[in-house]
């Protein structure tokens, strides 16, 4: 059988398609149950729907990513969230067996998948287009803040394991991610440029420290599309990249893919304001935020040209490289 990552991509959609259709017998579902991709990035997303209205988010993971282990860690997380209070959390839906990770196979694809099914939580994330997005940011530090401190005081399983997102693992020599020297559309200057930029920031990190006041387990990727407002409720959604990294990591998630507006100096003091409401910031920490940032918009550009086939990558494309650029030279003038 042919590697799947060889295979064109409408013929890996199909076999991850028909995987997750076969990971419906898994489950004590209704007949009838239909299944639609939703999204596609490290995992592939499908919405769920039965006849009668109900609906799930299942989730095939991609082979090789995360452990068994690894999965059950982000479960056990999400459950302490809910069940402490800190933060309203997706409820993972048991198969036939008990398990809340099924291993499915199918004859299209050469070896099984891990898959969880969840409810489908309702709400509405708020939208980027908003005409001041202030108030949902503020909302974003609150929530970072409260399971920033959840984290502080919970026992983690003996098991758990989750990735951890430092300066090797993202721009350094062993990235998640692929290199950044491999993003599209990386020129001689424009590569020699990055260079300087991701120098500064390893030099700043590594003075910035891992203490545990500033490193610990995380969401990872705190973005308004992460969020579902239901009436006067905030849920967390997609916790697929937490592990552990800087706590500030989390605020430079939240302008992921639009961190050269011009809005974003507000926008992510207002998330400093909403974190501040619940838990301590020091300034020293604040006025580390732009290098968290850089870090992101960098560790980005590697996603883009190693994922090349998602929809997001081809849109972002090589214009995201390019208004790279002046962040790294105002980054290099402000903070080198």
């Amino acid at each position: 059988m042919m590697d799947f990552d060889a295979l064109p991509h409408d013929e890996q959609l199909n076999r991850l398609l028909a995987l997750a259709q076969a990971a419906l017998d898994h489950y004590d579902l209704p007949a009838g149950c239909t299944v639609e991709m939703i999204n596609l990035s490290e995992n592939a997303t499908y919405r769920v729907d039965e006849p009668g209205g109900r609906r799930w988010a299942l989730r095939v993971h991609r082979e090789g990513y995360h452990s068994r282990n690894a999965i059950a860690s982000e479960l056990a997380w999400l459950t302490a969230l809910r069940e402490d209070g800190a933060v309203i959390t997706p409820v993972a839906v048991p198969g036939k067996d008990g398990e809340l990770i099924q291993s499915v196979s199918h004859e299209l694809l050469p070896r099984p998948r891990h898959v969880v099914l969840s409810d489908w939580e309702t709400g509405d994330e708020p939208s980027e287009d908003a005409h001041d997005l202030r108030e949902w940011f503020e909302i974003l530090g609150e929530t970072a803040a409260r399971m920033h401190d959840h984290v502080s005081g919970w026992k983690k399983p003996d098991y758990f394991e989750r990735l951890t997102w430092n300066f090797e693992t993202s721009l350094g020599s062993t990235p998640h991610w692929g290199k950044w020297r491999d993003g599209m559309g990386l020129t001689p200057e424009i590569e020699a440029l990055f260079g300087n930029t991701v120098d500064l920031i390893g030099r700043r990190l590594e003075r910035f420290g891992k203490g545990p006041d500033r490193f610990g387990l995380i969401h990872c990727d705190m973005r308004l599309a992460n969020l579902l407002i239901d009436g006067d409720v905030t849920k967390v959604i997609d916790f697929d990249d937490s592990g552990f990294s800087w706590l500030l990591y989390d605020c430079a998630t939240t302008v992921s893919f639009f961190e050269d507006k011009p809005e974003v100096p507000a926008l992510l003091a207002a998330w400093v304001r909403g974190y501040r409401k619940v838990r301590d910031l020091p300034a020293e920490d604040e006025a580390e935020i732009q290098t968290f940032v850089m870090l992101r918009r960098l560790l980005l550009v590697a996603w883009i040209g190693s994922h090349s086939e998602t929809e997001l990558a081809q849109e972002m494309g090589v214009s995201f490289t390019g208004d790279t650029v002046p962040l790294c030279e105002a980054y290099l003038s402000n903070f080198g």
